[in-house]
C-alpha cells in the first residue's frame, strides 16, 4: 500500500501481480503485513489508476484509517500453473548462478546437464529481483566480489532449475563487468 487517495478510505496499491482484477476482486480477503503486525482486510472495491490500483476495504471507512496502512504489504497464495514458465521473485532469490558463456540454449543445456565441456562456472547468487519497465533484472552477488545485474529474459537466462536451486546464464562478453 503506497498511500491514501481521497477522503473515503481509498488507498493506492502498487500491485506486482499480472492479475490485479483477480487479486483485488470485491469480497476477496487479503492478509497484509506491516512492521511486525498482520492485518486482514476485505476488498470493497477496486479500480485502475495511473498504472496502479485504487482499492477500498470494508474495514477502512476514512482517510485517517487508510493513512495507518501506509507501507502495508499484501501477500497472496501463489497461483500454480505447471505449464507456465513464470517465476515469483521470491523463488529466484538465493539461487546459485552458473555461467556457461555466450552460447545457445541447446549448448547451455548440454553443459549444465549432459557434462559437455567446459562445465558451467558457479559465479554467485541471486540476491534480489528489480522490476523494470520492460522486464525484471536479477541482482547477483558475485563470489569474487561486486555485483552484476542480468536482465531476466530467456535469451540470457535459458535455465531456471528450482529443484537444483540454480539458474544458468548465457551473458554476452562484458555484461558481468558492468
Amino acid at each position: 500500500m503506497v498511500k491514501p487517495h481521497g477522503v473515503r478510505g481509498e488507498v493506492v496499491v502498487d500491485a506486482t501481480t499480472d492479475d490485479p482484477a483477480g487479486r483485488f476482486a470485491v469480497g476477496t480477503v487479503l492478509e497484509g503485513r506491516q512492521t511486525g503486525k498482520t492485518v486482514t482486510l476485505t476488498v470493497r472495491g477496486m479500480r485502475p489508476h495511473q498504472g496502479r490500483v485504487l482499492v477500498t476495504f470494508e474495514e477502512i471507512p476514512s482517510r485517517t484509517e487508510a493513512e495507518s496502512l501506509r507501507g502495508l504489504r499484501f501477500f497472496a497464495e501463489p497461483v500454480v500453473d505447471e505449464d507456465d514458465d513464470a517465476y515469483y521473485d521470491h523463488e529466484l532469490i538465493g539461487l546459485r548462478v552458473l555461467n556457461v558463456g555466450a552460447v545457445s540454449e541447446e549448448e547451455a543445456n548440454a553443459r549444465a546437464y549432459e557434462g559437455a565441456q567446459p562445465e558451467p562456472e558457479d559465479i554467485g547468487e541471486v540476491t534480489s529481483v528489480v522490476r523494470g519497465a520492460a522486464h525484471r533484472l536479477l541482482e547477483i552477488a558475485l563470489d569474487e566480489g561486486g555485483e552484476a545485474m542480468v536482465p531476466f529474459v530467456h535469451a540470457l537466462v535459458p535455465i531456471v532449475d528450482l529443484d537444483n536451486e540454480a539458474i544458468v546464464i548465457t551473458p554476452p562478453e562484458g555484461l558481468l563487468d558492468l
